[in-house]
């Protein structure tokens, strides 16, 4: 199907004006899933404390999942004084700090075998959600890993995104082949500057496809693209079937943002995954993603965003002064957190 023809252009003009005018009207405002027996959602068909859940709070549907869906909610409670809070039955295991929403990188071309060594044993000690490699190491990784708990991911059609949608389809099921439980692929961006969204939608579901039972995460790497292609990349990405969209590969033009962040979180509403990676090196860095509404973060500066973190929930803060208004101080600038690595050909 060419996007010549006058029905596909007129279906995207239609998506497009009614996010406009949803975004407009109801800022922030994320859309309930119907949830079915055994705490799944319709749309998604996963278990519901492996979804995110970053909408306001007004639109909480009391699934008693909060240390698994919201966690940096249940953090704040806690650091407020909080000894005690409730979970639901089927929780499962939670994460207590921000390591656990951390995709542990290392995509650089000449990466050594030593060097993805490296990045698994780091990953094992501070708990990361996920090593994310190119699919030459996931084996490696797989072998590495076995019983952390950490996840392999690989990415594919990396970083350019303009290879046959069979290919990247091809790459992708190799992948999981070999062990790997998420996938990350780049969206094709020429065709979506072609306006040829068929192609585009064609070449994320070929992937999520040949994926199963692995989850996808689509790259669009919004800094090259229009606040329009923008909309339409995330709305297609979402009705390809994929798990997350994702801001940057960390190798294009800019990285994540809180502004793209927000979007794609006000878009996708608690159905999807929102991944912020590109540039993200810092405690300070990964909060403001998260807070955006993140609900993973790609990083190479995994280390010393745990480190910075760390330091910060350990520094105390000066007491506050009773009375009405009164407010807590910011807290301190962290010191001592290791270096950001130096610039590179990635953003990552």
């Amino acid at each position: 199907m060419s996007t010549t023809a006058p029905e596909m252009d007129r279906l995207v003009e239609e998506i497009r004006q009614r996010v406009l005018q949803q975004l407009a009207q109801a800022p922030g405002r994320a859309a309930a899933s119907p949830t079915l027996s055994g705490g799944t959602t319709a749309a998604m068909g996963r278990p519901l404390r492996e979804q995110a859940c970053d909408g306001p709070a007004e639109h909480c549907a009391s699934c008693g999942l909060c240390t698994a869906r919201r966690p940096e909610a249940v953090l704040s409670v806690i650091a407020e004084g909080a000894g005690r809070v409730g979970s639901a039955l089927g929780t499962g295991e939670v994460g207590g700090d921000i390591a656990g929403m951390i995709d542990h990188t290392l995509l650089k071309a000449e990466a050594t075998a030593d060097d993805v060594r490296k990045l698994c044993e780091e990953a094992r000690k501070h708990k990361f959600a996920s090593v994310c490699v190119n699919t030459t190491w996931v084996p490696l990784c797989k072998r590495l890993l076995a019983g952390s708990g950490v996840m392999v991911c690989a990415v594919v059609g990396f970083p350019l995104g303009a290879m046959a949608p069979n290919a990247k389809a091809f790459e992708a099921r190799e992948a999981v082949r070999a062990g790997a439980e998420e996938i990350d692929m780049v969206i094709n961006q020429g065709a979506l500057k072609s306006r040829d969204y068929a192609l585009v939608q064609e070449d994320i579901r070929k992937v999520v496809e040949a994926a199963r039972p692995a989850r996808v995460k689509v790259i669009l790497e919004t800094g090259a693209l229009s606040q329009e292609e923008k909309i339409i990349a995330i709305s297609l990405s979402k009705v390809a079937g994929a798990a997350f969209v994702k801001t940057s590969t960390g190798f294009g033009p800019g990285g994540a943002t809180t502004e793209d962040v927000a979007l794609m979180r006000r878009l996708v509403g608690n159905e999807l995954g929102v991944k912020a990676s590109g540039g993200v090196r810092t405690c300070e860095d990964a909060e403001k993603m998260r807070a955006a509404g993140a609900s993973r973060i790609g990083a190479s500066a995994s280390v010393a965003i745990t480190a910075g973190c760390a330091q910060k929930a350990a520094t105390p803060t000066a007491p506050t002064v009773a009375g009405r208004g009164s407010q807590r101080p910011p807290a301190p600038a962290v010191k001592g957190a290791p270096p950001a690595s130096p610039a590179k050909s990635s953003a990552y």
